[in-house]
C-alpha cells in the first residue's frame, strides 16, 4: 500500500502529540490530529494533545466498562486526560515520566517497576510498556479517524530527546515497534524537530533570518527534561545549510520540578495550620499544582487560585483542605528557583544531602536552568570564551509562560557583554505542538527535498577494554575505553578501528561496557583512553551476551579487531573481526541522532 501521509509523533515525558501532511503538494500542510480520550469514567472527548500518563485500574473497577474507548472494551487501564487527573485523586495507581525512566540506566526497564513506590497490591507496568501503550492509544486514534491510510503503511516519524543516549533510544524504538509502528520509521531529535516547525513557518525566508556563521541555541524545556542543542550556520557551494554541532547532558529538570517546588511551599502552609500530609498526599499535592502552575501562569491568569487535597482523616472537614496560591507569588518563586540570574562562568550546583540515595530518577541536584545553559555554552567554547548563540529557538511546555522567556533571553544576553544580544526565532505559537509538527515537515522534506539539518551521531561512542596485569584479590582491573565512532559519523558509513589486537571473550558469559560522550568531539577511531574520565564519558546499558567460540576449539578469548557502522536506519552495528580466521561477531545498538 503507498503511504498518503507523513506522520509526526512527539512522545513527551508530559503530553504526546500526533501531527501529519499528505505526501504530496509543493510543501508541507501540517496538521494536528484531534486524540479522543476518557476525561472522567466513561466519558470520551477528543483532545489536541494525549496527557502521557497511564492509570492502571483498581478491582472494582475491572468489567464496569467504564474504562472503554470507542475502538477497545474491557481496558484494565486508561491513558491520557482521566489517567493525568487520577495523579492527583489516585497517585498509586497512576504512571507518570515513563519517558524519564527510559533513560535511567540504574533501573530494569523492562520491569514492571511503575508506579515508582505503589505497593505490591498495585499490578505494575514497565517504562517500556508505558511508552507502548502511549503510542497504542495514538495508533488507534489516528486508524479510528482514517481507516482508509493505515498507520503501518505511513511515512512515520516518533521524536526523542537528543540527549537520549543509544540504550534510551533502542527501548524507545522497540516501545514504538511492538505498539505496531512500521519497520522503517524514523527516530528525530526533538530540538531539531522544533527547527524544522520554525523553518516550515518561514518557508524560504528563513535565508534572510540566518546568516554564515550564526549559532542558534535550541533550549528545550518540557515537563520533565531540558534539552539543549546548538545547529550552526554554514555554506556549502553557494547554499546556506545547518549543522547540529553540540547536544547537552540529558538533564531531568522541568515542568515536573516546578511542581513540586510548588508542591513543597503549599505544604508548609498546610503545616502551619496544623495538617501534615501523608506520602500519597504529597503525591497527589505534587499533581494538583500543577494545574495550579498553568492556570496562574497563563496570559490571563487569575491573580490567586486554590490548591485542594483529600483529606485522609476525621480532622479534615468536607473531606479535603484547601490554600489559594498567589499568582505573583508563583511566579516569583519559580523564576528565582529555576531562571536566576547568573554569570557566564557559573556552573551547577552538585551538592547532596546524604552519601546514600533512593534508587529514583536522577533528578538534577541544582534546579537553576540558567546555569545548566551557562555550562553548555562554557563545554562548547573555546580558549575558556563559551560559544555565543547568535539566535535562541525556545521550545518546551515551560516557556509558554512570558517569564521564564524574557529571564532567560536577559541572562544570555547579559553574558554577551559588548557583543549584540540573541535573537529570538519565533517558532510555533503554542510550544505543546511544535515538535510534533516539526516531525511531520522534517518527514515530508525527507521524502520530497529541501532543508536538512546536517549532524550525523550526536555522540561518540566508546567499548571498556580491560587491561592486563596481574590480578589482586578484590580488585577489578582498571577500563580503558576505546573510541568506535566518532562524533559526526553519519548514516550510511562504516570505519576500521586502527588499533592492536583486542582478546573476545567467547564461549561463556561476558559483559560488554560502551561509553558515550557528548564532549570529547576530536576522538577518532582507535582513541584508546587509558582511563575513564567521568566527567567526560558517561556508561550506556552494558550488554550481558555468550559469543559463539568456534567449534572444537577450547579458547575463551580470540584476538579481533574493530569494524564500526552506522547504517541508514541508524544502527551502530560494531564488528569484531578474528585476526586469525574469518570469524565476524556482530554487537548491534541504536545511536541515530537524526535521520539527515
Amino acid at each position: 500500500m503507498i503511504a498518503k501521509y507523513v506522520i509526526g509523533i512527539d512522545l513527551g515525558t508530559t503530553n504526546s502529540v500526533l501531527a501529519y501532511t499528505p505526501c504530496d503538494g509543493d510543501r508541507p500542510s501540517v496538521e494536528l490530529l484531534g486524540v479522543p480520550q476518557l476525561v472522567a469514567a466513561g466519558t470520551v472527548e477528543t483532545r489536541a494533545t494525549l496527557p502521557s500518563f497511564a492509570y492502571l485500574a483498581a478491582a472494582h473497577e475491572l468489567g464496569a466498562g467504564t474504562l472503554d474507548l470507542p475502538w477497545a472494551a474491557g481496558r484494565e487501564y486508561a491513558v491520557g486526560e482521566l489517567a493525568r487527573r487520577q495523579a492527583a485523586d489516585a497517585p498509586e495507581r497512576t504512571v507518570g515520566a515513563a519517558k524519564s525512566w527510559l533513560c535511567h540506566s540504574r533501573v530494569d526497564r523492562h520491569q514492571p517497576i511503575l508506579p515508582w513506590g505503589a505497593s505490591e497490591k498495585v499490578a505494575k507496568i514497565s517504562p517500556v510498556t508505558a511508552s507502548r501503550r502511549y503510542l497504542e492509544h495514538l495508533i488507534a486514534a489516528w486508524e479510528h479517524a482514517q481507516p482508509e491510510a493505515p498507520f503501518h503503511a505511513q511515512h512515520v516519524v516518533l521524536t526523542v530527546p537528543a540527549s537520549f543516549d543509544a540504550a534510551a533510544r533502542e527501548l524507545t524504538r522497540e516501545a514504538a515497534l511492538a505498539a505496531g509502528f512500521p519497520e522503517n520509521f524514523v527516530l528525530l531529535e526533538e530540538p531539531q524537530a522544533a527547527i524544522y516547525a520554525w523553518l516550515d513557518r518561514l518557508g524560504d525566508r528563513w535565508r534572510r533570518v540566518l546568516r554564515v556563521g550564526d549559532l542558534l541555541l535550541v533550549c528545550d524545556v518540557g515537563g520533565g527534561t531540558t534539552d539543549l542543542t546548538l545547529v550552526g550556520v554554514a555554506e556549502e557551494q553557494g547554499d546556506l545549510v545547518l549543522r547540529r554541532v553540540a547536544v547537552g547532558d540529558h538533564l531531568l529538570v522541568g515542568g515536573d520540578n516546578m511542581d513540586l517546588a510548588l508542591a513543597h511551599w503549599v505544604a508548609t502552609q498546610f503545616a502551619t495550620k496544623g495538617v501534615k500530609l501523608d506520602p500519597w498526599q504529597s503525591v497527589a499535592l505534587w499533581h494538583s499544582c500543577r494545574t495550579a502552575k498553568e492556570t496562574l501562569l497563563a496570559p490571563a491568569g487569575p491573580d490567586a487560585h486554590p490548591i485542594a487535597v483529600l483529606g485522609r482523616g476525621s480532622r479534615l472537614i468536607g473531606g479535603s483542605i484547601s490554600i489559594d496560591v498567589p499568582r505573583r507569588q508563583l511566579a516569583d518563586m519559580l523564576l528565582e528557583g529555576f531562571f536566576p540570574r547568573c554569570a557566564a562562568n557559573d556552573k551547577p550546583a552538585r551538592r547532596r544531602v546524604s552519601g546514600f540515595q533512593e534508587i529514583g530518577l536522577p533528578f538534577e541536584t541544582d534546579t537553576a536552568v540558567t546555569r545548566h545553559v551557562a555550562a553548555f555554552l562554557q563545554a562548547q567554547g573555546s580558549g575558556g570564551v563559551p560559544a555565543r548563540p547568535s539566535h535562541l529557538l525556545f521550545n518546551g511546555g515551560v516557556f509558554r509562560a512570558d517569564p521564564f522567556r524574557q529571564r532567560l533571553l536577559e541572562t544570555v544576553a547579559d553574558w554577551a557583554g559588548g557583543s549584540p544580544p540573541p535573537q529570538v526565532l519565533e517558532g510555533e505559537q503554542d510550544l505543546d505542538y511544535a515538535v510534533a509538527r516539526g516531525a511531520a515537515a522534517y518527514g515530508w522534506t525527507k521524502l520530497r527535498g529541501g532543508m536538512r539539518i546536517r549532524g550525523g551521531t550526536a555522540r561518540s561512542y566508546y567499548v571498556g577494554i580491560e587491561s592486563a596485569g596481574l590480578a589482586i584479590p578484590g580488585a577489578p582491573r582498571p577500563l580503558r575505553a576505546l573510541c568506535v565512532v566518532p562524533f559526526g559519523m553519519e548514516e550510511g558509513t562504516e570505519a576500521n578501528v586502527p588499533s592492536g589486537d583486542f582478546g573476545l571473550v567467547v564461549g561463556e558469559p561476558a559483559v560488554f561496557r560502551f561509553f558515550s560522550s557528548s564532549i570529547r568531539k576530536e576522538d577518532k577511531p582507535g582513541t584508546l583512553l587509558p582511563a575513564i574520565p567521568e566527567d567526560e564519558l558517561a556508561e550506556t546499558d552494558s550488554l550481558e551476551a555468550t559469543l559463539p567460540a568456534d567449534p572444537g576449539r577450547d579458547e575463551h578469548y580470540v584476538p579481533v579487531r574493530f569494524e564500526a557502522k552506522v547504517t541508514e536506519l541508524g544502527m551502530f552495528e560494531l564488528w569484531c573481526v578474528s585476526t586469525q580466521s574469518d570469524r565476524r561477531w556482530k554487537l548491534e545498538f541504536s545511536v541515530r541522532a537524526s535521520d539527515d
